[in-house]
């Protein structure tokens, strides 16, 4: 998609790497505000490592008409800017949006990985783009409990509103589960891609980060919500407070008139 977008219709991050040696990296990263699809800035080079073909994810759903990934078309911008960095490289980024600044000293592939995660839920992939809307409410430097948090925040609307349209919702999460076994796949698949485009390692230990986030999501939804449930008692007390009014509504009700 090109840029010809107006600027109120637009949702705009923009990233700036400052290291210890060397001169800074300016990255932008410019989605549509309603399909929050990405807007390529310019038809770039599409090497053979994007062509669907090469090192396919094993789960991928796009026929062979289709001649090149749509990911790692979009992700062959920001491999060419860090082809050559090293992952633990030290880096201060800043992240500008409309609303705020982030700004943290961290390792680069941290701040690519941030990057990557926008680029390949909002590429057009038939896999990544379930996870879409968290592009939206993109949180730089999230940790591993503030990603999975929004994630079934995410999932729970989505059945909220399936449920609205009289759809069935799964309030269990159990295809949540099978979402992110397949988005394992295509992590590991982008990761094989870039293991061979990249001269160093930067690129490929971002999408490692991501894979990471994948596997530690059936952790927490089977013992990590254990671990916040306490944050959310005071819904619990006031279920436990209406049954409790209820009940002695019941127990001092005179009886019926027969």
């Amino acid at each position: 998609m090109s840029m010809n977008a107006s600027p109120n219709n637009i949702i705009k991050y923009e990233y700036k790497f400052e290291f210890e040696r060397g001169p800074e990296t300016n990255f932008d990263v410019t989605l549509d505000a309603n399909s929050l699809a990405l807007l390529n800035e310019s038809d770039g080079p599409k090497p053979d490592w994007t062509k669907l073909k090469f090192n396919q994810c094993e789960n991928c759903p796009l026929s062979s008409e289709v001649e090149y990934c749509p990911v790692a078309v979009n992700l062959a911008r920001i491999v060419e800017k860090f082809r050559e960095n090293v992952s633990f490289e030290s880096t201060v980024v800043t992240v500008k949006t409309k609303e705020r600044t982030f700004v943290k000293k961290t390792t680069l592939q941290k701040g690519i990985a941030s990057i990557i995660g926008l680029f390949m839920t909002t590429s057009d992939c038939p896999v990544m783009d379930k996870l879409r809307p968290m592009a939206r409410f993109h949180l730089p430097f999230a940790t591993s409990v503030e990603t999975f948090f929004r994630s079934i925040s995410t999932y729970l609307t989505a059945q909220f509103l399936l449920a609205r349209k009289g759809k069935e919702p799964d309030w269990a999460l159990a295809k949540l589960l099978d979402y992110y076994k397949a988005i394992n796949l295509v992590n590991k698949g982008i990761s094989n891609r870039l293991s061979k485009a990249s001269e160093r390692d930067a690129n490929v230990n971002a999408v490692i980060i991501l894979h990471s986030f994948g596997d530690g999501i059936s952790y927490f939804i089977q013992d990590g919500l254990e671990e916040i449930e306490p944050m959310f008692s005071v819904f619990f007390e006031n279920v436990e407070q209406s049954a409790k009014l209820e009940l002695e509504q019941k127990t001092h009700s005179p009886n019926p008139v027969r």
